[in-house]
Parts: structure tokens; sequence; C-alpha cells
């Protein structure tokens, strides 16, 4: 007993040595080697930070530093770094620098130094060269995202070797070559996304091992041959996008597995054959895009019904049969479109059980019948295009219901009738299409209240009687067409207003007369006026007006200007009193005329009759805004706050109050004098409307139209709406502004100098239309008069010379046009871009500008642009570089700029990525 008692001991002796030995050796080495792991992840990413560069203000690289700033081999944990996670044991198995503003390559990351590495997220930078093949080092990463980079050259086929991969994005690079046949391996594949790239070739069959992907992106490439039958074993795809490239042959006919399939977009490819069959009991069906290809099929056989559609286009197919979906079931489209397919029948009534659909798209069919009036009930409605069709008939009265319609193309449709008057109803309207019809009658007054219209066709009718003058009043109209009718008489006087107008054609009518003297007119060919009664005027194959008419013009304006100068001071002083009275009184509320009530036309649109009844207006005004409540303030200035009121008739509008501090009334007051008197007149397509305004002790504001995106400066600091800003919206706001600023400087008479162009007074609607807005300091340049003034506008904006001059010039509004024009390009206020360039202008061409790419100043929000893009943005800059010139004299002028950016500009020739700052000023 006691032997074994002595025996344990020896035992528990020996145990207790191990563990002693276990604590002291083979703990600490193991201690020993997570240290020196991670020394050498920080190794590792300290050396690939020597070739990185960063022009982000905060970039997560800043904080990239070794623990002794005198050796760079000496390295701190980097789980302290920003970019970075670790886990529990301080090994990287995160890192993230997305969006950060880098250059650089991935070739001097040595990848095997993380062995522990679960994500790596590096998309919307600036790297280059290729993707490493030995990538596949990081054997346990299940999320990679290189997307909109600059990666060239193949997709590594070592890719396939990261077996645990769930996320691939390599989209928006510019990768080509095939795409290899090991990505087949990547079985835990969830996403990927490969789109936006130049890949060629074939789709692998290998694909169709990817049993657990949710989502497939090849569009906008350049692949070509047939899809791999394959892809029907892919039972957890839900989202497959594959439009723009090449392919041919037939779409995956097993593709919605269980009816739970989402979205297939396969636009503008060669597809043949039958749409797949598993789509018609597809019931999950949210998004399908099948335009120009060649498909085939009976619509009314071989789809179903998609109570989650939301967006569907068959067009340009060999689709046949008629629209006899059952359409209550198809609550949230929004947008249908078969249009240049071989439909045919009678468009259904049921259609507007569709009670959300935006937009309506059945143009170049063998449609029969008449338009039915229960069209009149899709109140989201904003484009309707039935163009080149079979109908009969007229135009319901009810379609004059469609209160948000921006788009109405009826052309080619053989309807007849008259014009229907309630098309003046489309306040929104921005193109109306009817030509090529039967339409007879005369052409309603009405039209003249499309104040958004921009393009009118009544070609090729039979329409007849003068035409209204009311037309005149349409400001934003940029194309006219009134040709092959009948119509009579002169052109009304009232056209000489359309200064936005750009295409006019009044050819093969009975027209006679003078032609209004604007430039659309005076630059049309001959062919816009030919074949008329007896048109005269400057303009090409026309004659001069009879000098009868001009002696009695020259003899009645002597007349004129005698009874002008007697008379004008009288009525001005009567007019300024009215005015005065009226308005105290109206807004006041001490007037209550109950037979001035408006009637139901009226109140559809209250501030096109502000004067007939402002105490309704202002009392509506109050109602809507809760008497100004904060909640309803979306912006406020240094002269008042703007509030967004929704009005009873439906109608949304801007309001804008003026302090009513009085210290600051006399400014207040030449404020609101000032910005009505610009916008009263003005109307132009960039500029915001104004509706009408009230001045009064306790309440005086405006009310103009109100624009859905706010301001300028606002959305660039918007980190996700300045993500969905893209180059081509951007440079159609540059071109918005500098059309409306040429507008006012050289089509204004006096000319208008806004005198506080910044992002703030720069207003977006939803389809990124600038409206310039804010003339509350606006001045009117007076000829032969000096034009100085106090300083007005907003410090970073206002030119240089008015820190020692307040003399007013168009030049002042042409500097503020280029900071402007910058900071859409850069992303922010571009004032310590400004001054490194104003600094550097001496010697440019050899100065640190050479070594600034231009890439890595522009927004990095965006992927820098390629192809077309890339020219438009390089010639915008220059033209920003012009304005911004310290000598006003040497700034263009805006009607230079106007036409400069309305010019097309070719592809730069030297890629975008290696163009210099410096290079800008040679180019």
């Amino acid at each position: 007993m006691v032997s074994s008692f002595t025996k344990c001991l020896v035992i528990l002796h020996l145990h207790l040595h191990f563990h002693i030995f276990f604590l002291f050796f083979i703990v600490p080495s193991a201690s020993i080697n997570t240290t020196e792991q991670n020394n050498q992840e920080a190794t590792t990413l300290l050396k690939w930070k020597t070739i990185l560069h960063s022009t982000h203000p905060i970039s997560p690289l800043l904080s990239w530093k070794p623990s002794n700033p005198n050796s760079s081999s000496s390295s701190s944990s980097p789980c302290q770094w920003d970019g970075i996670t670790c886990n529990k044991h301080g090994n990287v198995i995160d890192i993230n620098l997305k969006s950060s503003s880098l250059t650089g390559n991935l070739q001097s990351l040595d990848f095997s130094s993380f062995p522990h590495l679960l994500g790596l997220d590096l998309q919307n930078n600036s790297l280059h060269g290729t993707i490493p093949s030995f990538i596949a080092n990081l054997s346990k990463l299940t999320y990679l995202a290189l997307a909109r980079n600059q990666l060239h050259g193949p997709v590594p086929d070592s890719i396939g070797l990261i077996g645990k991969l769930n996320v691939l994005l390599l989209f928006g690079n510019y990768l080509s070559g095939t795409i290899p046949p090991s990505i087949g391996n990547l079985t835990k594949l969830t996403y990927l996304r490969l789109h936006y790239n130049e890949l060629s070739g074939s789709v692998p069959s290998e694909i169709g091992k990817l049993s657990n992907l949710y989502l497939l992106t090849f569009f906008e490439n350049k692949l070509s041959g047939s899809l791999p039958v394959s892809m029907n074993n892919l039972t957890e795809l839900k989202r497959l996008f594959v439009g723009e490239n090449n392919f041919s042959g037939s779409l995956p006919q097993e593709i919605c597995h269980g009816g739970s399939f989402e979205k297939l977009t396969a636009a503008n490819n060669h597809f043949v054959g039958p749409i797949p069959k598993s789509l018609k009991n597809c019931s999950k069906l949210m998004r399908l895009r099948l335009e120009k290809n060649q498909l085939v099929g009976n619509i009314s056989e071989d789809f179903g019904l998609y109570p989650n559609l939301e967006y569907i286009d068959l067009s340009y197919n060999e689709f046949y049969g008629e629209l006899s979906w059952n359409w209550r079931f198809f609550g949230n489209l929004t947008k249908l479109s078969i249009s240049n397919t071989q439909v045919s029948g009678k468009i259904p009534a049921e259609l507007a059980e569709a009670h959300r659909i935006e937009e309506l798209d059945l143009s170049s069919n063998r449609l029969i019948g008449s338009i039915p009036k229960e069209l009149g009930n899709l109140s989201s409605l904003r484009v309707l295009v039935l163009d080149d069709n079979k109908l009969s008939g007229g135009i319901p009265v009810e379609i004059g219901m469609l209160m948000n319609l921006e788009k109405l193309d009826l052309s080619g449709t053989n309807l007849s009738g008259v014009v229907v008057a309630q098309l003046g109803n489309y306040l929104k309207l921005r193109e109306l299409n009817l030509s090529n019809n039967r339409f007879g009658g005369s052409i309603p007054s009405e039209i003249g209240n499309l104040g958004s219209l921009e393009s009118l066709d009544l070609s090729h009718n039979s329409l007849v009687g003068e035409i209204p003058p009311h037309i005149g009043e349409m400001l934003r109209l940029e194309r006219l067409d009134f040709s092959y009718n009948k119509l009579s008489g002169s052109i009304p006087s009232t056209f000489n207003r359309l200064l936005s107008l750009m295409y006019v054609d009044l050819s093969y009518n009975q027209l006679e007369g003078p032609i209004p003297n604007t430039r659309a007119f005076r630059e049309a060919p001959m062919e816009a006026f030919r074949n008329n009664k007896n048109l005269c005027g400057n303009a090409r194959g026309l004659n001069s007006c009879p000098s009868k008419i001009r002696n009695n013009v020259n003899g009645n304006n002597k007349r004129i200007v005698l009874i002008l100068i007697i008379v004008i001071p009288f009525l001005g002083a009567l007019c300024i009193f009215i005015v005065v009275v009226k308005v105290f009184f109206v807004c006041s509320g001490t007037v209550r005329s109950e037979e001035n009530k408006l009637g139901e036309e009226q109140e559809e649109n209250l501030f096109t009759i502000w004067s007939d009844d402002g105490k309704m207006a202002y009392e509506n005004i109050i109602e809507a805004t809760e008497n100004f409540d904060a909640k309803h303030c979306i912006g406020e200035g240094a002269t008042g706050r703007v509030y967004k009121a929704e009005l009873q008739t439906g109608q949304v509008v801007a309001v804008k109050k003026l302090h009513s501090s009085q210290d600051s009334d006399a400014t207040n007051a030449r404020a609101f004098t000032s910005e009505i008197h610009a916008l009263a007149e003005i109307r132009h397509r960039n500029i915001v409307k104004l509706h009408g305004y009230c001045y009064h002790a306790q309440n005086s504001f405006l009310v103009y139209e109100f624009l859905e995106r706010g301001s300028l400066g606002a959305l660039l600091r918007n980190e996700i709406e300045a993500t969905q800003f893209e180059w081509i919206k951007r440079v159609n706001v540059i071109k918005g502004v500098a059309n409306a600023l040429s507008y006012l400087h050289h089509d204004c008479s006096p000319p208008l100098i806004h005198r506080d162009i910044s992002s703030k007074n720069i207003l977006l609607d939803l389809e990124y239309e600038a409206h310039i807005s804010d003339f509350g300091t606006a001045r009117l340049l007076k000829p032969d008069s000096s034009n100085w003034t106090t300083f007005a506008g907003t410090f970073g904006y206002a030119a240089p010379e008015l820190a020692y001059t307040m003399e007013v010039n168009e030049k002042c509004d042409v500097y503020s046009f280029g900071v402007v024009t910058l900071e859409v390009i850069l992303g922010s206020h571009p004032g310590a871009f400004i001054s490194f360039l104003s600094s550097s202008s001496s010697s440019l061409s050899s100065s640190s500008a050479d070594h600034i790419l231009l890439k890595d100043v522009v927004d990095q929000h965006l992927s820098p642009p390629t192809d077309e893009f890339a020219g438009e943005v390089i010639s915008v800059m220059k033209l920003a570089f012009e304005c911004l010139s310290s000598s006003p004299q040497s700034r263009p002028t805006m009607q230079q700029v106007s036409k400069k950016l309305s010019t097309k500009n070719p592809a730069p020739s030297k890629p975008f990525h290696s163009v210099t700052v410096g290079q800008l000023f040679k180019i």
C-alpha cells in the first residue's frame, strides 16, 4: 500500500513537471508565433503602403505606422490600424480599404502573409495592373471585392483554388480574356459579379457547378456563344444579368426553378428561339428585360401572372399575340414596354388595373381600335407612347386627367377628330408628338398652357386656322414642327419670346407675313419655310419684308415713342400704387371678394392666376406649411427660409419666406423686389420658375416650383446620392447651368447678372436637370451707366476682383461658374485646388501639376470616366480653368462656354488614368 502511494506521488510529480514545462516553454512558444505572425502582417502591409498613394483627406493609410517611427521593420500591431480587423488572437482577418482613393497595384502585396484572412475589400479605388495568380494563397478567403478599379488582364485561373470564396466582385474594371473554367471550383459562391469588363469568349460549362449561386452578372462585356445548358443546374439562382453582350442561341429553359426566380436581364444580344418555359409559372418575377433580341413566342400564352413584377421590356423581338393578360395581377408594375414586335388586337381597357404604371410603350405594333378612355385612370403615368399602330377614333378627353404625364407620343396612329383642349392640362409634359395623323380643326390655345414643354410636333395633319398666340408662352420650347398642315394667317408676334427654340419647321402651310427675329428662325434652313403663302424676313430662302411694312413700323415707332414718353411715367406710378394696395389687402386678409372665387379649372394651378384670388392662395400656403412650422423647412439662406408646401390640389411648391428682422427689412425688401423683377418675365428650362409672391409685414414669401433632388451642393455632400450622380449626369448639369447663364447674359435685354452662382443655388429635379435659383442679389446691367454695387455673393465662389472693385459685370458670374464646374467634377468645393492652380500658374508646364493624375483629383465616389465621357470631363475641366482666369477680360463669355459645351468632344488621345492636371493646359 505504501508502495502504491509512493508510486502515485511519483506520477503526480512527473505530471506537475510536465505542466510546468508546458507553461514555460510550449505556451510562450505559441505566443511568440502569434507575435511573429503579427509582425509579418504589419511589415507586409507597411511595404505595400510604400507603393500606394491616396488623395483621400482621411485616408486609412494615415494610421498605418510602425511602432518605432525611425524603423519601418519594427512594427506595431496592425489591429489598431484603420481598415484592418483582427481576430481574438491578433491575426488579420479582414482588410477593408473600400473607397479610399488608392492608386497602386496588387503585385506588391504578399498574400502569403495573411493565412487567416477572410475578407479583402479594395473596391472603388484606382488600383491598376493585373490580378496576381498568387492571390490563391488566401486559402481561407470568403469575400473578395476588387470592383470599380482599373485592373486589366485576365481573371487568373488560380482563383479557382480559393475554395471557400462566397462572394467574388470583379465588375467595373478592364479585365479581358475568357472566364477561366476553374471558376467552377468555387462551389460555395453565392455572388459572382463580372459585369462592366472586356471579357470575351464563351461562358464555360463549369459555371453549372455553382449550385449555391444567387446572383450572376455578365452584362456589358464582349462575351459570345450560347449560354451553357449546365446553367439549368443553378437551382438557387434568383438573379441573372447577361445583357449587352454578343450571346446567341437560346436562354436556359429551366431558369426559374420552383417559381422563385426574381430578375432576368438579357437585353441587347442575339438570343433566338422561345422564352424559357419555366418563366410562365415564375410567380416571384420582379424584373424581365429581353429587348433587342430575336426571341419568338405568343405573349398571350407564354407568360403567366406576376404579382411582384415591376419592370418588363419585350421590345424589338418577334413576339406576337394579344395583350390579354389579367392585368389586375400586375399591381406592382411600373414599366411596360412591348414595342417593335408583332403584337396585335386592341389595347385592353383592363390595363388601367395595373394602376402603378409610370411608363407604357406599345409603339410600332399592329394594334387596332381606339385608345381606351380608362387609361386616364393611370394617375402615375409619366410616359405614354403608342405611335406607329393602326388605331382609330380620336383622343379621349379622359386622357387629359394624366397630370403627371411628361411624354405623349401618338404619332402615326391614324387618329382623327380634333386636338382636344384637355391636353393643355399636362403641366409637366415635356414632349408632345401628334404628327402623321388625320387631326383636323384648329390648334387649341390651351396647348400654350404647357409651360414645361420642350418639343411640340403637330406635323402631317389637316389642321386649319391661325396659330394661337398663346403658343408663344411656352418659353422652354426647343423644338416646334407644324409642317404639312393647312395653317393660315401670320406667325404670332409672341413667338419672339421663344428664346429656347432651336428647331422650327413651318413648311407646307398657308402662312404669310414676317417671321420672328430670333435665332431659331434666323438660322433655320430654307426648307423650314418653303411652300407657304408669303413669308418674309431675315432667313435663308426668304425675301426681305416689303419696305411698306418697314416704313409703317418706323412711322408707328415714332408716334409710339412720343406716346410712351408721356404715358409711361403716369401709368408706372398708377400701376405701382395699384399693386401695393392690392398686395396689402390681399395678404392682410382685410378684403374678401365672393365674386372672385376660383373655378374648378383654375384651382388646379393656383399660382398661374395668383392675382385672381391672392387671398385664397395666401391661406393655402399658410395651411400647407402650418404657419411656417419648422418641420416643413427644407433649407435656409441669408435672406430667408425655404419650406416645402403640398397644397390641397396636390401641387407641391417651394416657399421662400423672408426673415422678418427689423434690422434687415430694407435688405430683405431689396432682395424680394430683385427676385420678383428678375424672375417675373424670364423663362428658361434651367431657371427655377416663380409661381407667385406675397409682400406683407408679417409674412413675405415667394412661391417656386418644387425641385425634388434639392441643391447641387447637398447632393454632392451626400455619400449615397453622390455615387448615383454619374459622369453623364454631372456634365449635363454643367451644360444646363451654362445655358441658363448664357440666356441671362446674352438673350435678356438688358442683360441680367446673377451675382451668387454657387452649388447651393443650383437645384436639381428628378432627372438631374439643373435650375438656377435665388435671384435676390441679381442686377440688371444698365448700358451707358455705372454698375457699381456693394458686395453680394458667397465667399469661395465670388470673383477675386470683387476684393478691390465692386463693379458688376457678367465675368463675375463666369468665374463663379468655373468654381461650380470644378466642384461638380471634384465632388467638393475646389478652394484648395484653385489655390494650387493659382500658385502654379506662372510655370504650369514644369510645375507639380504635371505630376498629379487627373483620376486622383476627380470625385472618388465614381470610377474614372471612360470612352466618350472621358473626353467630356476633360473638356469641361479645361473650360473651368479658362473661366477661373484672374483677369476678367481673359475669361470667355457664357455664350462661348455654352457653345463649346454643345460641341461633341472626341475621346482623349491617351487613357484618362494617365492624363495629368498640367496636361490639361496643353491638350
